[in-house]
């Protein structure tokens, strides 16, 4: 059979309808159809602006202060451009000399990060903060909101050291790929600070509704998270997300303590 047979034709139909993956792409003669090659070109393109397209913090400042949980701070980090904060992971990890950020403390920090996908905070961003504020804010006092720019994780430790909050939420933008180019990811961090690394830390990635985790889920597994760190004390390693167990019903986290 060829790659044109109808039969082959199904079965990787049925096969694509489970993976965001480039499989069964057929041939023509030894190399890939033309309209293969063209989408090819243009995913990865959509990477390289996912990357390098600054974030309009404007718009989702406007789109973040409709959130209601206050005024949202913008801060930049050590990397004064975009070129330098790819070539420079370091400075992307400390916040700039002027950074201003009120002393609110609160239970929980958000910080908003443009991290390798400004589009994917863009896109996402405004509206994964608002499903989880409405699952966590009857449970716990909410710091007002900071957007980070040039921004790592770890900037989001100096933040929460300067607002005194005890658990902080980072949601960022992910390394765009040639399948998904507006992925967040949400690293928690219980008591942060400065020097923190990422064993302390626990991630929720790979949101991006329709296809990839949709906020409301990601809201949920968050807030397992965050609870079963409150009561363990800490995050990381030892804080284990079973969401997906057959009884994540009556629980959210397991805590192990090593």
């Amino acid at each position: 059979m060829t790659t044109q047979d109808p039969a082959v034709q199904e079965f990787w139909a049925e096969l694509r309808k489970t993976t965001q993956a480039r499989i069964g792409l057929g041939r023509a003669g030894t190399a890939l159809p033309t309209r293969e090659v063209l989408e090819l070109a243009a995913a990865h393109a959509a990477a390289r602006d996912a990357v390098h397209i600054p974030l309009d913090t404007d718009a989702l400042a406007g789109a973040v202060r409709e959130v209601g949980i206050g005024e949202p701070v913008l801060v930049t980090s050590r990397a004064t451009t975009r070129d330098e904060y790819l070539r420079r992971p370091d400075l992307g990890r400390l916040p700039s000399q002027d950074m201003d950020v009120p002393h609110t403390p609160a239970d929980l920090g958000f910080v908003l990060a443009d991290g390798l996908s400004p589009t994917a905070l863009s896109h996402h961003g405004a509206a994964l903060l608002k499903a989880l504020v409405q699952r966590l804010g009857d449970r716990y006092s909410l710091a007002p909101p900071v957007i980070a720019t040039q921004a790592r994780v770890a900037l989001g430790d100096h933040i929460a050291a300067a607002q005194g909050v005890r658990t902080l939420v980072v949601i960022i933008g992910e390394r765009p790929g040639l399948s998904v180019a507006d992925s967040l990811g949400i690293y928690l961090t219980h008591l942060p600070r400065p020097g923190r690394t990422d064993a302390d830390r626990n991630c929720v990635s790979n949101i991006h509704p329709p296809d990839g985790l949709g906020y409301a889920e990601a809201a949920r597994v968050a807030a397992g998270l965050i609870g079963g760190a409150v009561a363990l004390g800490r995050s990381g390693v030892d804080l284990k997300d079973t969401s997906r167990s057959p009884d994540s019903l009556d629980r959210d986290v397991e805590r192990e303590i090593s």
